[in-house]
């Protein structure tokens, strides 16, 4: 299963450019904006996950933030952000792993998720997902996590995903997190299409 994955995911990266997957952002300004109401704090310690060839990583660098670590399971997605970046790649953290199977002893002040959550549609990988969270974000450490809304699609890049609400998110969180706020927003993706997204914002406090 995870061979499967990380096959459809390298074959996407292969295969297209930056601007020709659907969830491609020139500005990531919600995520960015979400993460300045969180932290400012410049050595923050931030992972985003699935952030792939995501423009984040620049901006956040931009903002002098130090810390960033950016997980995906495409290998060459991060090459690619990579490449992008030039010199400035070294003084980010590259992790190519599946999110089910990742262990680290970093722990963290931010966790950003924009669009891999909501690709997990079985009770066990959303328990996992949830577990890990609860194991590598700091006390009063904040989850920043932006899934399709109920009005969004049903299906990604060939893939079923689930869609949510502001208390479907709560319900999944219920535990360990405090909830602070959401806010919708449409994508307008490269294709001159839209798609509905959620974001949610949790803090950690226990």
């Amino acid at each position: 299963m995870e061979n499967n994955i990380r096959k459809h995911w390298e074959d996407i990266y292969c295969t297209k450019d930056f601007n020709e997957v659907s969830w491609y952002q020139e500005n990531p300004k919600t995520s960015v904006d979400l993460i300045l109401s969180a932290n400012t704090d410049k050595d923050a310690n931030i992972i985003d996950i699935g952030g792939g060839d995501s423009r984040l990583v620049d901006k956040l660098l931009e903002l002098n933030f130090r810390k960033i670590s950016v997980l995906d399971i495409s290998l060459k997605a991060l090459e690619k952000a990579q490449q992008r970046l030039g010199e400035k790649a070294k003084i980010v953290k590259w992790i190519n792993s599946d999110l089910r199977k990742f262990e680290t002893s970093d722990r963290f002040d931010i966790w950003h998720d924009r669009a891999l959550f909501h690709f997990l549609t079985s009770k066990k990988d959303i328990d996992i997902y949830v577990e890990l969270v609860k194991k590598i974000l700091k006390q009063n450490g904040y989850l920043i996590i932006g899934t399709f809304s109920l009005k969004g699609p049903e299906k990604c890049s060939g893939l079923e995903v689930r869609r949510y609400s502001k208390d479907s998110m709560e319900k999944v969180f219920s535990k360990g997190f405090r909830y602070i706020k959401s806010l919708e927003e449409m994508h307008h993706t490269p294709f001159q299409t839209t798609q509905s997204f959620i974001y949610n914002v949790f803090e950690k406090v226990e």
